[in-house]
C-alpha cells in the first residue's frame, strides 16, 4: 500500500512548503474546492518525482474537453507523474454556487468518461449524447493520465469498474473497503482513501472536536450515504486517531482490507504523522 499525503492548494509558497514537508511520501494529492485555488495548477509547480493526483475534480462545470486540455498540460509539466481523480461533485456547489444543473449524475459522469479519456489519449472524439455534443481533439502532446473516480455508491462504482482505473473514497473504515468496495471493482482497480490521521494521547477528545467540526459534512446526502451504510454516526467516527502504535495498527487494516494507496490529511505534526504512516 502507498502513502500519499494531501496538499492543500493556498499560497504558491505554502504549496512548496507542504510539498517539502511530504518527502517520504508516495505521492501528494490536492482537491478542488470551490473558491480555493486550482488543483492541477497547483500541483503542476510541485517538483521532484512523486505521483501527483487530484481528489478530487468535480466534473461540473468543468466540461470534459477543458478538463483534458488541463490534465494534459499539468502531466506534461510534471514529467508524466499525474493521476487524474474526478467526481460528480454534488448538488449544493454545482447549482447552489455555479448555477448549473445537477441531474443524474451517474449517467452524467459515465459519459464525461467517455468523452474525456478518448480526448486524454489524443484522440478525436466526435459525440452526441444526453449531456456533452463534442467534435474536438486536444493537441497538447503528453502521456494518457490513469483517471480515478469518486465512487461511493453502487451505481456510480459500475462507472469506476466499467470506465476508470479506479475509485477514491472518502469517509469510510477498513470493514466497508473489503466488503463493499473491492468486491464491486476489477482486480486491478486502484482503491484509494483518504482519511484523517492524527497520532494523539486523546482520541476521544480529538473526535469530539471533529464531530462538532464535520457536522454538516454528514448532512451532505453521498457522505450520509456511505456513512449509515458503514454503520458510522458521522465523518468523526473515520477519523485515524491515537498513539503512534494504534495508528500504525489501524494503517496496516487498510492495507489488509485491500486499500492500494492511503491518501492522509494530517492532523497536527505532518512531518511526524508521515513518519508514523510509513514506518
Amino acid at each position: 500500500m502507498r502513502i500519499g499525503i494531501h496538499l492543500p492548494i493556498t499560497t504558491a509558497e505554502q504549496i512548496q512548503a507542504d510539498a517539502a514537508t511530504a518527502k517520504g511520501a508516495d505521492s501528494l494529492w490536492a482537491n478542488q474546492l470551490p473558491g480555493a485555488g486550482d488543483a492541477l495548477l497547483g500541483l503542476s509547480a510541485v517538483g521532484g518525482t512523486q505521483e501527483l493526483g487530484t481528489a478530487v475534480i468535480p466534473a461540473r462545470p468543468r466540461h470534459p474537453a477543458e478538463l483534458a486540455a488541463a490534465a494534459l498540460t499539468t502531466q506534461a509539466l510534471t514529467g508524466g507523474r499525474l493521476t487524474l481523480g474526478i467526481g460528480a461533485g454534488h448538488r449544493a456547489v454545482a447549482t447552489d454556487m455555479f448555477g448549473v444543473p445537477y441531474t443524474a449524475p451517474v449517467r452524467h459522469l459515465r459519459e464525461y468518461l467517455e468523452v474525456l479519456r478518448p480526448l486524454l489519449r489524443g484522440e478525436h472524439v466526435k459525440h452526441s449524447g444526453e449531456f456533452f455534443t463534442v467534435d474536438t481533439a486536444v493537441t497538447m502532446q503528453a502521456a494518457a493520465p490513469p483517471v480515478l473516480i469518486a465512487a461511493l455508491g453502487p451505481r456510480m462504482l459500475e462507472v469506476a469498474r466499467d470506465l476508470a482505473d479506479g475509485t477514491i473514497a472518502t469517509w469510510v473504515r477498513p470493514e466497508l473497503v473489503a466488503e463493499y468496495f473491492v468486491p464491486r471493482l476489477r482486480e486491478d482497480s486502484r482503491v484509494v482513501v483518504t482519511a484523517m490521521v492524527a497520532v494523539t494521547n486523546d482520541p476521544d477528545g480529538l473526535r469530539d472536536t471533529f464531530a462538532r467540526q464535520l457536522e454538516m459534512v454528514g448532512d451532505v446526502p453521498a457522505y450520509r450515504a456511505i456513512l449509515d451504510r458503514g454503520g458510522l454516526s458521522g465523518p468523526a467516527d473515520t477519523l485515524v486517531a491515537g498513539p503512534e502504535d494504534v495508528v500504525r495498527r489501524e494503517i496496516q487494516r487498510f492495507r489488509d482490507a485491500g486499500v492500494t494507496d492511503l491518501v492522509i490529511a494530517p492532523v497536527g505534526d505532518p512531518r511526524h504523522v508521515l513518519d508514523v504512516a510509513t514506518s
